[in-house]
This record gives structure tokens, sequence and C-alpha cells, in this order.
């Protein structure tokens, strides 16, 4: 068995609404989001509704299904052909957990080739656990939806049943299931 949490669409969009007001009062002023996905997508395009700046996308994997996570992500999408959106520009990188901190900081050290001025990270939920990176100088603003205990959390975009989900996160959103039954019910 093991312990998973559940929050519903409102709650996430609740989360970024109210990350969306401590960024937008910061003084990092952004040009562009970049999402990490697949899990960056989502948080990403609630949190353009709220800032209003223009939002491009690459994609990392860090797990197949039924292996292992690797420790070292790779690109499924970069940013060939708009690098001309973050060569010099200031950046808000998006994704939507902080678990090791493995997929941030790669995309992080990638991403200094295309030259950015600035970084900014917003992850919705950091998990408070030791992470096995830390962020580098060039990224000078850290922006936490919220802190979470280190347990795995299934999204709502990951369901594969969304009515048993949002039950579940009206319930509470602590659930207790086994791998075969979680296998089942998620993507991851």
């Amino acid at each position: 068995m093991s312990t998973r949490l559940r929050f519903s669409y409102a709650d996430l969009h609740q989360t970024i609404a109210d990350a969306a007001t401590e960024i937008i009062a910061s003084d990092f002023q952004f040009d562009v989001i970049l999402a990490i996905g697949g899990g960056g997508f989502i948080p990403a395009r609630i949190l353009r509704t709220y800032v209003e700046k223009p939002l491009i996308a690459i994609s990392l994997a860090r797990y197949h299904p039924d292996e292992p996570p690797s420790d070292v992500p790779h690109k499924l999408q970069w940013v060939d052909g708009v690098n001309n959106m973050i060569t010099g520009k200031r950046v808000l990188l998006v994704d939507e957990v902080d678990d090791e901190r493995t997929t941030l900081a790669f995309a992080i050290g990638e991403l200094m080739a295309e030259q950015p001025a600035e970084i900014g990270v917003f992850v919705m939920h950091n998990k408070l656990k030791p992470k096995k990176a830390e962020y580098p100088d060039v990224v000078s603003h850290v922006f936490v939806g919220r802190d979470i205990e280190d347990v795995w959390v299934d999204y709502p975009w990951d369901a594969r049943d969304i009515r048993q989900h949002e039950a579940d996160a009206a319930a509470g959103g602590v659930i207790e299931v086994n791998e075969a039954e979680a296998k089942a019910a998620y993507r991851n």
C-alpha cells in the first residue's frame, strides 16, 4: 500500500492563482513562460491566464511504463525554432512538482545554452525532502504554490477515471492504494 494525494482541478487552479499574485507582486518581471511537459503544461497554461505572457513548452521524460525513473531526463521536445523567445530574455520555468529536482536541474542546465538573461522557477508543489541539486545562481526567483509531504501525487490530468479522482479529492485527497490499483487508475 502507498499513500497518495489527489487534488481537484479547482484546488490546483486556486493554488496557481494564489501563486500568481505572489509572482506578479515580485520584482521578477519575466518575458516568457516555459512549461516543462508533461506535468507543467496545465499549470503553465493556468498561470498564463493571470500573468498574460507568451507560453512555450519543452518536453522531458524521466519515466517510462514499468521502469524505474531514470537519473537523467531525456529531451522529447526542446526550444528549437523559438530560441529567440529565450535568448537574452527573462524566463519563468514551470513544472507541477519539485520532487528530487532532477528534471528542473536538467532543464535549467540545458536552458543555459540558450543564454537567457535570467531564470525564475514556479512549481505548483514542492515536496519537503532533500533534493539532488541546488538551484544555480542564474535562478533568481523560486515560487512555490504549496509545500507538501513526500508522497506520490495523482494529478487529475493523469486520471483515467476523473469522477473517482474528484470524489477522492473532495473527501480529503489522501488515500491508500496498492500499486496494481494505482497503475490501473493513473497514467503514472
